[in-house]
């Protein structure tokens, strides 16, 4: 299965994602979207596919969001893609694709929807939350 992963390594959620991918055997094709950055036309694709719009994407925290004027409510879409290919950190990550589908993995245990085999248990997420149990069985 070809695996995708629009990754920050400055972000746990992404690290964790990643670490799944990996630990579970697959060689996912590593996109640093911050150093990438992004098209319009990516973009698009990437939120068709996983069904979410630009706002549910968009980073609020820890990015420009509040200082460019794109929280509030009456902000279009259109104008959020626009900023987003202007600034790559505007967009949540991570976000996933495999054969099963595409997905913004947050949490991290989101990934787990999009792959057929998962890394050997115990698995536990940078803070110390069990996902993957001894048996290797999904927890929660």
């Amino acid at each position: 299965m070809d695996v995708a992963i629009y990754h920050n390594p400055d972000c746990g959620t992404s690290r964790n994602v990643l670490r799944i991918l990996e630990l579970a055997g697959y060689t996912p094709a590593v996109i640093e979207y911050l150093k990438d950055g992004w098209t319009r036309g990516q973009l698009l694709g990437l939120f068709a596919a996983a069904g979410l719009t630009p706002r549910a994407a968009l980073r609020e925290t820890k990015s420009p969001a509040k200082d460019l004027g794109l929280l509030e409510e009456n902000v279009a879409q259109e104008t959020i893609l626009a900023a987003m290919v202007e600034h790559p950190v505007l967009v949540n990550r991570p976000i996933v694709c495999t054969a099963r589908g595409v997905k913004l993995c947050r949490p991290s245990e989101a990934v787990l929807d999009l792959i057929e085999r998962f890394p050997p248990g115990p698995f536990l997420k940078e803070d110390g939350e069990l996902l993957i149990d001894a048996d290797g069985n999904r927890v929660g």
